[in-house]
């Protein structure tokens, strides 16, 4: 078709937890798209955080993980398949660094904001334990995160309000 895109695309995830991201994320792999989850992979390696490893050597155990999905997006994009990134993406720098990589290596990218209020990120993760789900932010591991959240601004970003 004439002024199509045929480019891959590939959905990047901002939200602190508990805001939608991977329900998301999981939505977009029913429809086809690759779904590259961090926290999935690091639980699958290491266990739960708190419950099977300290939570000092979270990054260490993490970097090796960000890297091999970095490596198999790139991968993806150049195969002209789209994908969606299920990674909190908490830093203004992180996300501009996956905008430049998606673009470089020919793929269009939509950073999605799920913001949501704390009320309703704590209603939201008492949910998902009280349903099993693996993990658990307790309210003051969700204040610490928010402290050190990069909200994204002016970023291209396509946010998503959340209840």
């Amino acid at each position: 078709m004439v002024g199509t895109s045929t480019k891959p695309v590939v959905h990047l995830l901002a939200g602190l937890p508990g805001s939608g991201k991977s329900t998301y994320a999981r939505a977009l792999e029913k429809d086809g798209v690759t779904r590259l989850s961090v926290d999935e992979r690091i639980i699958a390696r290491h266990g739960v955080l708190g419950a099977d490893y300290p939570a000092s050597v979270h990054f260490e155990l993490a970097r090796p993980i960000v890297d091999e999905v970095r490596q198999e997006l790139t991968r993806l994009v150049r195969c002209g398949r789209s994908a969606v990134l299920d990674h909190a993406l908490d830093r203004r720098s992180e996300r501009e660094a996956y905008k430049s990589l998606v673009s470089a290596n020919g793929g269009n990218w939509r950073l999605m904001y799920f913001k949501a209020d704390r009320g309703t990120l704590l209603r939201r993760l008492a949910c998902r334990y009280a349903r099993g789900g693996v993990g658990d932010v307790t309210p003051q591991m969700l204040d610490w995160t928010a402290a050190n959240w990069e909200e994204p601004v002016d970023e291209g970003e396509e946010v998503l309000e959340q209840s």
